[in-house]
């Protein structure tokens, strides 16, 4: 691990090794983008004389490409390097003026997302959500094993962690009546950031040309709304009311110690899903509803990785554009599930709380918190929301 000079930074899961960006602004002044280092955030503008940082969102920067990416991560990391603290230069002298305590910003969405994806990559969840909805029918659909299912979602809906979430209403049984969400529900999961674009008609390159990072995403979901409405295409208003994401992203060169193999396919994947190198995960989630553990899914386990579901979305000749934001789905392995539908089986277990309440689905005031965790000492920060009421 290298060594920092900020202080706290070492002992904490955002030290040199880490170095998420987000974007944050002071009271009074215009957000703009920094990098986390232990409990502070850099304000990148002025440090590396740089304007692209003193934009209210990352995409500027993320369109300049890997190489950019990797040559400001490494000029970063050098000023903040605990043997470089009192070299003649004064990097310390320079940059410490520029550190922020957290507790002092406000953090916003990090970037303006241009078009987002839903996948269903988990073959627990997706087994298990198939037992649920189909008891009668095969858990997995028969194209499922061959290609990353996913859907459009709604960009415009997605927000910043902290941000409250509204009960949404629409149709649902039994009936059809229209009302509030009786059965509002999670998905913990991990979404991926597009810096780079791709020209329609064009396949997408080696995913680690096209996507900057990592952050934690939750896919809000009405299961009353979302059972109705699915068939024959798919979840629509179910979903699209609120997609919350953490403020930082962790870019791909922090997770190097992550990456794993991934899971064994069967059947062998089509030639343009052949994984070409080793992009699966090992990330350990924790979810918590009223500050209280429920879950700790394991990313590692998710059937198809990132990479692939990357040369998918692209393969019919869809464009890829800077923002772009698409998920894993519900992160769920043997035994922890990364949605109350699964945790509680769809209501007939609620989770007991230690105030003695229980838990089917979410109910107004609830408050659920993702955080995930990377070998090596890595946190993903963390997302947040709490449910407020219809009405």
């Amino acid at each position: 691990m290298t060594r920092s000079w900020v202080p706290g930074a070492d002992e904490s899961l955002f030290g040199l090794d880490n170095l998420p960006y987000g974007v944050f602004s002071r009271p009074g002044e215009a957000p703009r983008v920094g990098v986390r280092v232990g409990d502070h955030v850099l304000d990148l503008a002025p440090v590396l004389h740089d304007e692209v940082f003193a934009s209210p969102t990352l995409n500027a920067f993320l369109a300049r490409g890997r190489t950019a990416w990797r040559e400001t991560r490494a000029r970063l990391r050098t000023l903040l390097a605990a043997d470089r603290a009192d070299e003649a230069g004064g990097d310390r002298a320079v940059v410490e003026p520029h550190l922020i305590p957290l507790d002092q910003v406000t953090m916003h969405l990090p970037v303006e997302v241009a078009d987002y994806v839903d996948f269903y990559a988990s073959l627990e969840h997706a087994s298990n959500l198939g037992r649920i909805f189909r008891p009668d029918e095969e858990p997995l659909k028969p194209n499922w094993r061959h290609l990353p299912v996913g859907y459009h979602g709604r960009a415009g809906t997605v927000v910043v962690s902290g941000t409250p979430v509204r009960r949404p209403c629409g149709q649902r049984m039994p009936g059809p009546s229209f009302g509030p969400s009786a059965r509002l529900d999670i998905e913990a999961e991990l979404a991926f950031v597009v810096g780079t674009p791709t020209r329609p008609g064009e396949r997408a390159g080696a995913f680690e040309d096209h996507v900057f990072g990592v952050t934690l995403l939750n896919d809000w979901s009405a299961r009353d709304i979302q059972a109705w409405e699915y068939v024959p295409l798919g979840p629509f208003l179910g979903k699209s009311f609120a997609t919350s994401i953490s403020p930082w992203i962790t870019p791909l060169d922090a997770l190097e110690h992550a990456r794993v193999a991934g899971r064994e396919q069967d059947p062998v994947p089509l030639d343009y899903l052949r994984r070409q190198s080793p992009w699966g995960l090992d990330l350990t989630l924790r979810v918590e509803l009223n500050g209280e553990t429920i879950s700790t899914p394991s990313y590692r386990d998710m059937y198809w990785t990132p990479d692939q579901m990357l040369a998918h979305m692209t393969v019919n000749g869809a464009s890829l554009r800077t923002g772009d934001l698409y998920a894993s789905g519900t992160i769920s392995s043997e035994g922890a599930f990364g949605s109350l539908i699964e945790v509680t089986w769809n209501g007939a277990e609620p989770v007991k709380l230690t105030d003695g309440t229980t838990r089917a689905f979410l109910e107004d005031g609830d408050t659920v918190t993702i955080t995930a965790t990377a070998p090596g000492g890595i946190g993903l920060g963390e997302v947040t929301g709490r449910i407020t009421s219809a009405t």
